[in-house]
């Protein structure tokens, strides 16, 4: 484990982090840290194409005295791509379990964890909880709903277009300037004030030596998957959930609704009776990046959800 040092700065009215590099399981991963080492631990779990840094805001609303880690996932932010033998990637749930599993050997050995996660980690964290539960204490899930359900007729059309995916090699976008990368975050999410598409482009982006700012990220990410989401195979392992679950979702989001297409949204939603104990809030004028664009009220849901000592105590009002 090695202590990284830069290069990106560190607003002076941000709480400061540092960053460990863990070399774990044939993957470098980076983990980032706010808070004292003897504080109660949560640990999070960024989205798709984001990175660590992403819940920076939410880190400087709470309220309480914690310790966050937060890990670049593989192929983001600084975290290694790995090695693609067939040029297919090594892209899944089963490999970020592999590497959360690994973060906490390190981090939290021998205690139950707090897990949040947005989007693709509220996935993993949530398919963690099933697969190792007696190491889970609560777990809290911002706008993570499974992904639409792909049974076994889907499979040859599968792996037909992840073989088509890798005959061409994908790329990112590049930027000329740190403005356009500005510009494009601020495009995806247009609640997002300058300032904070500022700080998260110095974390989700990197100026190469000709010049250009490239995303911190393995252009692998956006070729489909040769494996097929199973529902079921997904909600036998949400029933092996033992902790509490606490699913946010922005009110204003439009992701359940991509996700779900055709499907009725109850219909879809029936999925989540697969959880024992499972409760929902919606956070007012949010959309998908939730914790982008209400840091304060996700980080009083945290607070309130992960410190009770009881599943059954009342955790906010409302």
């Amino acid at each position: 484990m090695a202590l990284y040092t830069g290069p990106f700065p560190i607003k002076f009215d941000m709480k400061p982090f540092k960053t460990d590099i863990l070399h774990t399981r044939g993957q470098r991963l980076a983990v980032h840290q706010w808070g004292a080492p003897d504080a109660p631990l949560l640990v999070m779990l960024h989205g798709w194409m984001d990175v660590a840094a992403s819940f920076q805001f939410v880190v400087d609303a709470l309220q309480r005295d914690w310790r966050v880690i937060a890990p670049d996932a593989r192929g983001f932010g600084l975290s290694s791509w790995p090695v693609r033998e067939s040029g297919g990637g090594h892209y899944g749930f089963p490999e970020y379990l592999s590497d959360l599993d690994a973060v906490l050997d390190v981090y939290a050995p021998t205690q139950p964890v707090n897990l949040i996660g947005h989007s693709m980690g509220a996935n993993v964290v949530c398919l963690y909880a099933g697969v190792r539960p007696e190491r889970v204490r609560r777990v809290v899930d911002l706008e993570g709903f499974g992904m639409s359900d792909r049974p076994a007729s889907r499979a040859p059309a599968q792996l037909r277009a992840w073989l088509d995916d890798i005959r061409a090699t994908p790329t990112m976008a590049t930027y000329d300037a740190l403005g356009g990368v500005v510009s494009r975050l601020r495009k995806n999410n247009p609640r997002l004030s300058t300032e904070r598409a500022t700080f998260l482009a110095e974390h989700w982006s990197r100026r190469r030596a000709d010049g250009q700012y490239e995303i911190l990220g393995d252009p692998a990410h956006k070729m489909r998957s040769p494996r097929p989401y199973r529902l079921d195979e997904v909600m036998a392992v949400w029933a092996e959930v033992v902790a509490p679950v606490l699913h946010v979702e922005g009110s204003e989001s439009t992701t359940l609704r991509w996700i779900a297409g055709d499907e009725p949204l109850d219909a879809f939603r029936a999925r989540f009776a697969a959880f024992r104990d499972w409760r929902q809030v919606d956070v007012s004028e949010a959309g998908h990046m939730v914790h982008h664009d209400q840091p304060e009220q996700v980080a009083a849901l945290i607070e309130d959800f992960c410190a009770s000592e009881s599943a059954s105590e009342p955790l906010f009002a409302g």
